[in-house]
């Protein structure tokens, strides 16, 4: 087993780049890629490109979908163990980026609301498990996300949580990551979770700003660090780029502000180039 386990989506990525405004209920030019995303194979990909031993635990469909997801993850350093259920799609995310790299999103979570208990393999020699919050935002598995942090903890492996989306968190969200060592939000995501609130469950916070940089919040205090100055050409996996740049860090044992620094640097390499996912290993 490797160091990092990453538990969560694997999707395929459909990547529309429109450097006009929509033209809704007519045609828009864009350029359209495809590629293997999902916030869990993110930042399972940016751990390992940034030289971490990492194993992504997804649940995936009985087709090519997977097949792309399976060869590019595994080319980029990932060992994939993927449980393949032939009773759905593997995801699919549809990502519109705008002429400043925003990206909106549409996605079909596919087999990846089915994952179970049973796709965590055992963790014999791990040590640490990140957790995507969509697991735990949607009802149909937030049951085996919450088994699963109970997995890691009792094997003795620190925790850590991004909660994915404002939207979606709701009030039951804080007792499911009870516990928790390091919670990943975005800054919306932290106050729609109630700001220091989260200390009630978690030890501590690593929060993104986007270009307004990142801060962490734990029970000494708030410390800021600033953005990494980059041409923005696509915000899509920033967010899981900066948890493997801050998780490295952390789990090397550096000071708050060096795990920021860390994250930003990530997230600043990320929305630099089309994707989600580092192109290949370092």
């Amino acid at each position: 087993m490797s160091l990092v386990v990453v538990v969560g989506d694997t999707a395929l990525d459909v990547v529309v780049r429109h450097a006009t405004p929509i033209a809704w209920g007519d045609d828009t030019l864009g350029e359209t890629t495809l590629r293997s995303g999902g916030a869990a194979a993110n930042a399972a990909a940016w751990l390992a490109h940034l030289g971490e031993q990492v194993t992504l635990v997804s649940r995936v469909g009985d087709d090519a979908a997977a097949t792309q997801a399976r060869a590019e993850l595994t080319a980029r350093g990932v060992q994939c163990v993927f449980t393949v259920d032939s009773t759905a799609s593997t995801g699919c995310v549809v990502v519109l980026v705008d002429a400043i790299g925003q990206r909106t999103m549409f996605p079909d979570r596919g087999t990846n609301a089915l994952l179970r208990l049973t796709d965590l393999p055992p963790l014999d020699g791990a040590r640490h498990l990140h957790l995507s919050g969509y697991v735990l935002v949607d009802k149909a598995t937030r049951e085996a996300g919450m088994a699963i942090l109970a997995a890691a903890r009792a094997s003795g492996l620190t925790t850590s949580v991004d909660p994915q989306s404002a939207a979606l968190v709701d009030d039951t969200f804080l007792d499911a990551v009870q516990g928790v060592d390091l919670l990943l939000p975005n800054h919306d995501e932290y106050l729609a979770l109630g700001g220091r609130n989260v200390l009630d469950a978690v030890s501590a916070a690593a929060v993104t700003r986007g270009e307004h940089g990142a801060y962490w919040v734990d029970r000494d205090g708030v410390v800021e660090e600033p953005a990494v100055p980059t041409e923005c050409v696509d915000t899509t996996g920033a967010g899981d780029a900066f948890n493997a740049g801050a998780l490295q860090a952390w789990l090397r044992g550096a000071a708050p502000r060096a795990v920021l620094r860390a994250g930003a640097e990530a997230g600043a390499r990320a929305v630099s180039r089309v994707g989600a996912q580092p192109l290949s290993r370092r």
